[in-house]
């Protein structure tokens, strides 16, 4: 078992109806249970980044988010604004129809192009890649265009497009990226046993708004 499972957890609010209240609550919940990253949408990063500069808990924010069908210049526009804002972590979501289509170098381009926005300002990139709407060869070829477009991590999924993440999808991103490139699971991760098993698989980072029940033994509720 892994002892210290909150260390992987990236505490997730993303839902559109969230509040400042909302925001701050996960923001102390993150501080109390030691959680690697505090997500929200970029709306609130400003908050976020406010409430944790006294602690060791990254903010992370979204680009794209939750279908990925945005034009590269906007994702750039959005990832450029949350690092300026605080963010220490950027998710994006790719495009989806380039990869269900096979076109590697588009994807590549997209991309490339938010993760030297990100990296500009001095965060790092983890791309979404929607698992549930890929088949395996889609899947390898997302991760293969990630790793050659620098991104520092693949993602299985939004949570907000069916289902989530999988160990069988995590072992297949993890062989197809390597040792080097991290792989974070997302997605329906609603327990510790789930949670241990994406990891078994190769996961090094979890998302999932379901954070306190994993690391106190019980299940969320939560479809991210």
């Amino acid at each position: 078992m892994t002892e210290n499972i909150a260390s992987f957890i990236d505490h997730t609010l993303l839902k559109p109806e969230a509040s400042e209240a909302d925001v701050l609550r996960v923001c102390a919940e993150a501080v109390q249970y030691g959680f690697k990253s505090v997500c929200v949408n970029p709306v609130w990063v400003k908050t976020v980044h406010r409430a944790l500069r006294e602690s060791a808990v990254l903010t992370c924010s979204v680009v794209g988010f939750p279908l990925g069908a945005t034009p590269t210049d906007v994702k750039v526009f959005e990832a450029r604004g949350a690092t300026l804002d605080g963010a220490d972590e950027v998710d994006m979501v790719l495009n989806i129809a380039n990869a269900r289509a096979g076109d590697h170098g588009a994807l590549v381009d997209d991309i490339a192009a938010v993760a030297e926005a990100v990296h500009a300002g001095g965060a790092i990139l983890k791309v979404i890649i929607e698992t549930s709407l890929l088949d395996d060869e889609q899947k390898v070829l997302a991760c293969r265009a990630a790793v050659e477009a620098g991104a520092d991590f693949v993602k299985t999924s939004t949570g907000f497009n069916g289902g989530g993440a999988t160990a069988a999808d995590v072992e297949l991103m993890r062989a197809t990226v390597g040792p080097s490139v991290g792989v974070k699971a997302s997605g329906g991760v609603r327990s510790r046993e789930d949670a241990e098993s994406m990891i078994a698989a190769g996961a090094n980072r979890i998302g999932a708004s379901s954070g306190i029940a994993i690391v106190g033994g019980g299940t969320g509720a939560s479809s991210y």
